[in-house]
């Protein structure tokens, strides 16, 4: 009887310390942790003078991405490509104009949903230089697993020699692929700063050469790649509402995939 009651003492204390102790120490020291996090990936409502503003919205399937001036006036778009200053606060505000998305750069912070007909906003902050991958966390299509983005986080000078570059890009200096690119119809979608493209519709193609991938992450930017995208969009990425243009001589579309190339 001894024996069978000091055996029941050992399985209590087993009990209280394994299953009631124990999961209330952690959990306890894990929402402490948390809460110490909040500020810094609150939305800043209100107090976000001075820091910097990027508009990302959720397009089926790729990213469209606008930059704030100061005064919160939209100053250039880019689209599947974000750029950040290191050592300085970010706030994304983010919005879907369709269906819902989850906007997440897993090293830099928590994810956030894209709501449509709602602008939610996430602070966050890039403490060193490098490329990071981002990607939708929630299910939004055939295409979902196909429309990553590129987050690269910059030093300060570099970051600001790259906005003042980006708002003084143009349509570059290849003027028959340019002629294509407006004849075949592609500026009713797209815009390229300083030329007659400016379609809304789809991606803002301006420099587009300097982006690592073509279609969201999906494939990366050489001229074959390009051209393979603008030859049937959706066999590269299913449900692109993008129109194929197979229809165009196979040396217009590797004109025009080079001319987009050269864009910087």
């Amino acid at each position: 009887i001894r024996r069978q009651r000091q055996m029941c003492i050992r399985d209590s204390k087993i009990i209280l310390w394994g299953g009631a102790v124990f999961p209330t120490v952690t959990l306890a020291a894990l929402l402490s942790y948390a809460v110490w996090l909040m500020p810094n990936i609150r939305p800043w409502f209100g107090a976000d003078v001075g820091v910097g503003r990027v508009e990302v919205t959720g397009e089926q399937f790729w990213w469209r991405v606008r930059y704030h001036d100061e005064g919160g006036a939209v100053a250039f778009e880019t689209a599947n490509e974000v750029r950040v200053p290191i050592g300085e606060r970010v706030v994304f505000l983010l919005n879907s104009p369709d269906v819902i998305h989850s906007f997440w750069i897993p090293v830099l912070g928590g994810k956030m949903d894209m709501i449509p007909g709602r602008e939610n906003r996430l602070t966050l902050q890039a403490e060193k230089p490098g490329t990071y991958r981002g990607v939708c966390a929630e299910f939004c299509g055939a295409s979902h697993a196909l429309m990553a983005f590129t987050v690269h986080a910059m030093e300060p000078e570099a970051y600001e020699a790259w906005v003042a570059a980006r708002r003084q890009a143009s349509g570059g200096q290849d003027k028959e692929g340019l002629a294509l690119f407006l004849r075949h119809g592609c500026a009713a979608c797209h815009t390229i700063s300083g030329t007659e493209a400016r379609g809304t519709i789809g991606p803002d193609l301006t420099a587009f050469g300097e982006r690592s991938s073509v279609g969201a992450g999906t494939l990366p930017n050489g001229e074959q790649q390009v051209a393979r995208f603008i030859r049937d969009p959706g066999q590269v990425k299913p449900e692109a509402h993008m129109p194929h243009f197979s229809m165009l001589e196979e040396a217009e579309i590797d004109r025009i995939a080079a001319y987009l190339k050269g864009l910087r």
